[in-house]
């Protein structure tokens, strides 16, 4: 993945949760994001999945704690979808 694709992760975070691509970092989580909530969480994961054309399963979901532990497991998914 490429400084693009975090930038995708960041705008796609900056859209689900109402706040400034700007504000949003590879910190990024529920402890600096107010509104991150489970809801909005299942929102955030729809629009990765849609976007990034995968799904997810429960133990990646719950991995997501921050932006780069996104951006890590989508990158670890595109990997093997390129490597099969």
């Amino acid at each position: 993945m490429s400084r693009a694709d975090m930038d995708k992760i960041r705008r796609i975070i900056s859209d689900i949760f109402y706040i400034p691509f700007d504000e949003v970092t590879e910190t990024s989580s529920p402890d600096t994001i107010e509104n991150w909530d489970s809801i909005q969480q299942l929102n955030l994961v729809l629009a990765l999945e849609q976007n990034f054309k995968m799904q997810f399963g429960p133990d990646e979901i719950n991995q997501m704690k921050d932006a780069m532990a996104i951006y890590n497991i989508v990158t670890s998914k595109l990997l093997k979808k390129f490597n099969d």
